[in-house]
């Protein structure tokens, strides 16, 4: 009969069974962590003399000791000055592929990723860059889906030169949706992989875990999206450069894969599979 109390009653150990093991992680710029004991969320903007600073979404910066007592993803870590964090193991991307040690960016192949705007390609160079730069995948900005058919039409795609295309907002009865099926209807379908992510904007592809806030703000029908959301944040949201600068803080609450929507993830990988499938490179 199985014991369910093992056999040694004085076993070393026992306190410890069943409990989180909790490790070293460096406290790198940028990493986003949740401070355990009140839930703080922030990025880390800088380490000095055994503390460390996070700024949470909203410009809130707070100093804590280097040490336990926060969470990353859910999970017990305790914060460490990076240069006492061992180097050592196979380091990875942010996308979380092992990283390809002293490799060069290959010559660009034909085929590319071409997603919707200037936000869209900076999130996915900041995750992905070092694998497309190893594969030589290009990605490109459209400044809008309506503009894909005119693109089409003056660079077709062929069977070695594949369109893969990330779409915003791509679900039913959506502008974007009766786009996309009317060009895979077209000429080009055989040689386009177009695939999108439920959320009204990229920005909404950051988790709200990430950002430090609980869900990401309703706004209203009739108001500008992204002006609805700087508001709602406390951000200024006058001018174009208002907007810019909105991205950029949230940006910078991305360090790797984790801090994105499943839903954005697996189509991003999807399309990188298909623009570099063997076939393709010839």
């Amino acid at each position: 009969m199985d014991d369910r109390y093992g056999s040694d009653v004085l076993a070393a150990g026992w306190r410890d069974r069943g409990a989180k093991t909790v490790i070293d992680v460096a406290a790198d710029k940028d990493l986003v962590v949740e401070v355990a004991v009140d839930g703080f969320c922030g990025a880390v903007t800088r380490n000095e003399g055994g503390q460390v600073e996070l700024e949470d979404y909203r410009g809130r910066r707070r100093l804590f000791p280097l040490g336990g007592g926060f969470m990353i993803d859910g999970e017990p870590v305790r914060l460490v000055h990076p240069s006492k964090t061992s180097q050592g193991g196979a380091r990875r991307t942010a996308s979380g592929s092992f990283a390809v040690g002293d490799a060069r960016a290959r010559t660009a192949l034909p085929s590319r990723i071409l997603v919707e705007g200037r936000h869209d390609a900076e999130l996915v160079e900041k995750v992905w860059g070092d694998d497309l730069r190893v594969e030589g995948v290009v990605v490109e900005y459209l400044q809008g889906i309506d503009l894909l058919d005119e693109l089409l039409a003056a660079e077709p795609p062929s069977r070695t030169r594949r369109y893969g295309v990330l779409v915003d907002h791509l679900v039913a009865g959506s502008k974007e949706t009766r786009i996309v099926d009317q060009i895979l209807r077209g000429p080009h379908g055989a040689h386009l992989r177009i695939v999108g992510h439920p959320f009204i904007d990229v920005w909404q592809c950051v988790t709200p875990v990430a950002m430090g806030i609980r869900a990401w703000p309703q706004i209203p029908r009739g108001t500008d999206w992204k002006t609805g959301i700087c508001r709602a944040f406390g951000w200024p949201a006058e001018s174009q450069a208002d907007i810019a600068h909105a991205w950029k803080r949230i940006l910078s609450r991305v360090t790797t894969y984790r801090d994105l929507e499943p839903a954005l993830l697996g189509r991003v990988e999807e399309l990188i599979d298909f623009v570099t499938e063997p076939g393709e490179r010839a």
